[in-house]
């Protein structure tokens, strides 16, 4: 298992079989984002990506009462009023946009508990969604007088629909996980106690799949949420080819003739 540094204790990252592991750790405050937790997320997700060892991503919140609970508003007076406070915020924000759209592994959020503003959003920017039982969400800016970033209705409008996303945005209500489920935000609701379990059985079995395979798989999957006219059709089209042309693909062929697990290496 591998370690990764950071620069504050709320945020821990490690490596281990196969898998990235981020974990928001700020128990304490429902592990509510701060700024220094924002400011890691780059460091963590940009290790996980140029890690050929990491095949897919985890992200969850320690302390098993939240995923992120939100934004730290402790911090709100400080660091989101002023201009030049709030720009300090918002580049760090606009750095962890960044770091979520470079990662072209696939990722889970393992979500326990509350899945709030923000963490809504933390949520939104992976590709499965599997939530405990007791899981509420919800998106607060209303009730707090701030404007949501259009970043963050556009993912969560394309997630779950206009209407949806009018209500969740306008209501500032928290929904139950069954009603996460049946709009279409989580992929899957579980016993709170098998949510570890659940989540490492599919991301082992996602750790073992052809890492090619899942790169242009999620690319092609990002690609088509875009209008037409602003899709990278040849990244698509070059990604799917190199499929073809790779070790891994003659390895699969191989493994499936002797009845054998591949071992898939992207190459």
């Amino acid at each position: 298992m591998t370690e990764i540094a950071l620069p504050t204790e709320k945020m821990l990252a490690r490596v281990h079989d196969g898998i990235g592991w981020m974990t928001y750790n700020n128990p304490a405050r429902h592990n509510a984002m701060s700024l220094e937790m924002q400011q890691s997320v780059p460091i963590i997700l940009e290790a996980f990506q140029n890690d050929p060892e990491v095949r897919v991503v985890v992200v969850h919140g320690a302390g098993g009462k939240a995923f992120v609970s939100g934004a730290d508003i402790s911090e709100f007076g400080e660091k989101r009023t002023s201009v030049q406070a709030r720009a300090v915020y918002d580049a760090a924000a606009a750095a962890s946009g960044r770091a979520w759209a470079a990662v072209d592994k696939p990722i889970i959020a393992m979500i326990d508990g509350f899945c709030i503003g923000g963490g809504m959003l933390t949520a939104l920017s992976t590709d499965v969604r599997i939530c405990s039982e007791p899981s509420q969400f919800g998106v607060p800016a209303a009730r707090l007088g701030l404007g949501y970033a259009a970043a963050g209705v556009e993912r969560l409008n394309a997630v779950v629909g206009p209407a949806w996303a009018a209500e969740i945005l306008f209501s500032a209500r928290r929904l139950s996980s069954a009603e996460a489920l049946a709009i279409g935000l989580v992929n899957r609701v579980v016993a709170k106690d098998d949510l570890t379990q659940v989540v490492c059985d599919l991301a082992a079995q996602i750790a073992v799949n052809a890492p090619l395979t899942l790169k242009a798989a999620k690319v092609t999957l990002r690609e088509l949420q875009k209008d037409a006219a602003r899709r990278d059709s040849a990244r698509v089209d070059a990604l799917i080819e190199a499929c073809f042309q790779s070790e891994d693909y003659r390895e699969g062929q191989q493994a499936f003739m002797e009845k054998r697990q591949p071992n898939f290496r992207g190459l």
